[in-house]
């Protein structure tokens, strides 16, 4: 009896799984992968390394020669640049300056941008045109753009001074660009005017991200329209909010095309921004040099502003952002 049921019991006994053994080709497979993606990024590395990292290095060994942009640098100087760079009340004024269009793009600008944001997000008749009509100025090159109001604040014959003389205010008038005590209002009127819709958009993107299910949740609860903008609109927009801020700060670091077109800097260096102050050492009085140096110095601030941006303000934005990819992947 015993002998009868032994075979049956042996082909009910667990089996012990065989150790599969890797398959042949698997890890040559995985090799010819990371060779494929390292081929495919290749070409833009080769023109971020060209473009971009090249030249960074080439400014910054620039830099430390004296030196007119002809031949090689041979002239070394060592620090000498940068001791002049921060001696320089040209190159101190910009940083004033810049420092000045900063503040003012933060405090007027943003938030002019924001509220126009808010408006049209509301439901008014014509809302795709106010909306396009406000983002066209940002769509205009620079160029365009200095050339444009160039000939409205023209001294004595441009649009607003006749426009003011109509309506009885032209003591309000002036030279404009040509007056160092305007001259710097004057440009960030038209600066707001150029990139306030940018700015505008991105807010309008972020608004009709929020859940309207929010808002009517708060009307419920008896909010008013100021309430629901601090308690439930605001808080959801600070991401948005804090990348506007940083793009608004870099580009007035950055600030040279649209200056150039209708000041070049004048008068009397009232206007000047740290671009121009590099191109004119540059270009037009060949102290290629010293123009290394400020180029140096407005990546240093440009990067510096972005790491301690990054670390102390987007920190709970990517963390978000992280934390999201890795829960998508899991």
């Amino acid at each position: 009896m015993t002998s009868t049921y032994l075979p049956e019991e042996r082909s009910r006994a667990p089996r012990a799984s065989p150790i599969t053994a890797p398959a042949p080709g698997r890890g040559r497979r995985r090799v010819l992968n990371w060779l494929t993606a390292i081929a495919f990024q290749l070409p833009a590395l080769a023109l971020f390394g060209l473009l971009v990292l090249l030249p960074i290095l080439f400014a910054v060994y620039a830099s430390l020669f004296r030196w007119g942009g002809f031949g090689m640098p041979s002239d070394y100087t060592g620090t000498d640049n940068f001791t002049r760079l921060f001696q320089d009340p040209v190159f101190l004024g910009d940083l004033w300056r810049c420092a000045l269009l900063v503040v003012l793009s933060l405090a007027l600008q943003l938030p002019f941008a924001l509220a126009m944001a808010v408006l049209l997000n509301q439901r008014l008749r014509g809302r795709p045109v106010y909306r396009m009509l406000f983002f066209a100025p940002y769509v205009l090159s620079e160029v365009v753009t200095g050339v444009l109001f160039s000939m409205i604040f023209a001294p004595d014959d441009g649009l607003a001074d006749h426009v003011l003389g109509t309506v009885g205010l032209d003591a309000l008038g002036g030279k404009w660009f040509a007056d160092p005590s305007t001259v710097m209002a004057t440009l960030f009127l038209v600066m707001t005017w150029k990139y306030f819709g940018f700015h505008m958009m991105l807010y309008l993107a972020g608004l009709q991200a929020i859940p309207a299910e929010l808002t009517e949740a708060a009307i419920v609860d008896g909010a008013g329209p100021w309430q629901r903008f601090r308690g439930v609109t605001l808080p959801l927009l600070a991401p948005t909010l804090r990348i506007s801020a940083f793009l608004s700060v870099i580009g007035s670091i950055q600030l040279f095309d649209l200056v150039w077109v209708i000041t070049a800097g004048g008068p009397d260096h009232h206007s000047e921004t740290m671009a121009i102050s590099m191109f004119q050492y540059g270009f037009k009085r060949y102290q290629v040099g010293y123009a290394g140096a400020i180029s140096v110095a407005m990546f240093g601030i440009s990067l510096v502003f972005a790491l301690v941006y990054q670390r102390f303000v987007l920190r709970r934005d990517l963390a978000g952002a992280t934390t999201t990819m890795r829960g998508g992947g899991a």
